[in-house]
């Protein structure tokens, strides 16, 4: 099974209404000095640049610490910017930093991160519309589903 292109369907996940004023600000929030350490427990900021346009986006997003990597997920066109092997600029926790990029695109590796990050961060399921049952295990479908919309995993290995 290959994922579908979400060209007639929209994504699982939706960006809010307000998402690029409150992106302004959380990435405002990640850069600052004794504030980033609280609000970065669950945020970081990925400086991405289109492989296309050249343009420079910065996109703060929610994470997942997994042994020695950082788990990010989205289902957004901005994550296929990102390849393996080549390096990406963060800002972990205040400090921008270079992290080497693993692309996880298959349904067996996505499905499998999509559940180490749901069972972590729940506002993460939430937002990308996996259920969890009542002890907080991902329901397998709706990641399933989440992979077929466009979802990636992206293992971040910072330098």
């Amino acid at each position: 099974m290959t994922p579908q292109t979400p060209s007639a369907d929209a994504p699982l996940a939706q960006p809010m209404a307000i998402q690029k004023p409150m992106n302004v600000v959380i990435r405002t929030l990640l850069k600052t000095p004794g504030i980033a350490g609280g609000v970065g427990k669950r945020l970081i900021t990925l400086h991405v640049v289109g492989r296309k346009s050249g343009r420079h986006i910065d996109v703060p997003v929610a994470y997942t610490v997994h042994g020695d990597s950082i788990l990010v997920g989205t289902p957004f066109a901005w994550g296929r910017n990102l390849r393996t092997g080549e390096p990406l600029e963060v800002t972990y926790k205040g400090k921008r930093r270079t992290a080497d990029v693993l692309v996880a695109k298959d349904e067996t590796d996505v499905v499998a991160l999509l559940d180490v990050m749901c069972r972590d961060n729940h506002q993460f399921a939430k937002f990308n519309k996996v259920g969890l049952d009542g002890s907080g295990n991902p329901q397998p479908d709706d990641m399933r589903r989440a992979w077929e919309h466009g979802a990636r995993v992206f293992k971040l290995t910072l330098r």
